[in-house]
């Protein structure tokens, strides 16, 4: 968990912009004519130490503002006029706001690290990690929040070994907040169940659709209207040989071969995303495929494909993931991506999404 314990910020031109300030005031008082002083600069001193640090340096560069600012009245015979009385108060006043400033900011900071602390606890809850290795896969899932100060969000993965092979869930509800967590609880609690009790995806992926239709008959209206998930199913052989997959309306996922050669598997026929089967349709049957040894199955959420460079042009991961490999285990793919998306999006000021990634590797 990120510690929020005070509203410090440890670049160093913050760090030492106050001092700075005093010593640019003090020379500026001292070298100008009378007429000018070099209050305004400390005044800023001391705002701005009380805006960025902790409580020990906002009172010691404020009261070294304030002795500076007293030493230079009195040097220049002003501490008895009433301009230099109004000049050491304003610095006075500007000190006590500071550590007013101080204050709040680090109540806010205290609320903060609560705050982050209860979302990681659910986030843990509602979205532990994957076992490393289930059979002859290994696993490796991330999730990354759009918002810094977020731990949780709508995007979802979830690898469980079952009577009938090893499953796999990826998913992205749709919407922000409550909702879209109560959303994630029930999809989540209905494939742990139902992946040991469904006998074929299909019937899985129509346990699912179920599972929603019951909460959007419970829920509210605004819950009704963010209970639908895109998702992807897939489901591995015991010996790891060949996956099944099933797609409803998620981005397609990538076949990773042990050269690094890169294949999009899309889906033979679009479907529907989980919660709107009351729309009608044929559901599609499962795709499938054989997995080769060393060859890793990545599944994404948008978050990733459509995160965006400065020039404003989507990530494509079956252009650039090629170029990142081979990679010896599914983490190393994870972290690939990860760094491969940071690169891609230095600089670029468009919001993103949530990001959720699971590899799984036949080794």
């Amino acid at each position: 968990m990120v510690r929020v314990t005070s509203p410090s910020l440890s670049g160093p031109v913050l760090r030492w912009l106050p001092g700075a300030l005093i010593v640019g005031g003090v020379l500026f008082d001292v070298f100008t004519p009378q007429d000018y002083t070099g209050d305004p600069l400390l005044v800023a001193a001391c705002v701005l130490v009380g805006a960025t640090q902790g409580i020990r340096a906002t009172v010691v560069t404020c009261a070294v503002a304030i002795i500076a600012m007293i030493a230079l009245a009195t040097g220049e015979d002003k501490i008895v006029h009433h301009r230099g009385i109004g000049d050491v108060a304003s610095v006075v006043f500007a000190g006590v706001v500071a550590v007013v400033v101080n204050r709040v900011i680090h109540r806010y900071g205290r609320r903060l690290e609560t705050v982050r602390g209860v979302s990681e606890a659910a986030q843990r809850a509602l979205l532990p990690d994957p076992p490393a290795r289930i059979g002859p896969l290994s696993i490796a899932a991330r999730y990354d929040a759009a918002a810094s100060e977020a731990r949780i969000g709508g995007d979802i993965y979830a690898a469980q070994a079952t009577p009938y092979g090893i499953r796999l869930l990826i998913g992205d509800v749709r919407g922000k907040g409550m909702g879209a967590v109560g959303t994630l609880a029930v999809l989540l609690g209905a494939f742990r169940e139902a992946a040991d009790a469904e006998p074929d995806l299909p019937r899985l992926a129509d346990r699912l659709d179920r599972a929603l239709d019951r909460h959007r008959a419970q829920a509210g209206e605004e819950a009704a209207l963010e209970s639908f998930t895109t998702g992807l199913l897939a489901e591995y052989e015991p010996d790891g040989g060949t996956v099944r997959l099933v797609n409803r309306g998620h981005p397609p996922p990538y076949l990773l071969g042990r050269e690094g050669e890169v294949r999009t598997l899309a889906p033979t026929a679009p479907d529907l995303p989980f919660g709107m089967a009351g729309l009608g349709g044929v559901r599609s049957a499962p795709d499938e495929l054989a997995v080769p040894h060393g060859a890793t199955l990545l599944m994404v959420t948008d978050g990733v494909t459509e995160s965006r460079d400065r020039a404003g042009t989507f990530y494509d991961p079956s252009t650039r993931l090629p170029a990142l490999g081979p990679h010896a285990t599914a983490q190393d793919t994870v972290d690939a991506l990860r760094r491969d998306l940071a690169v891609w999006t230095k600089g670029c000021t468009d919001g993103t999404d949530d990001r959720a990634m699971l590899a799984v590797r036949r080794d």
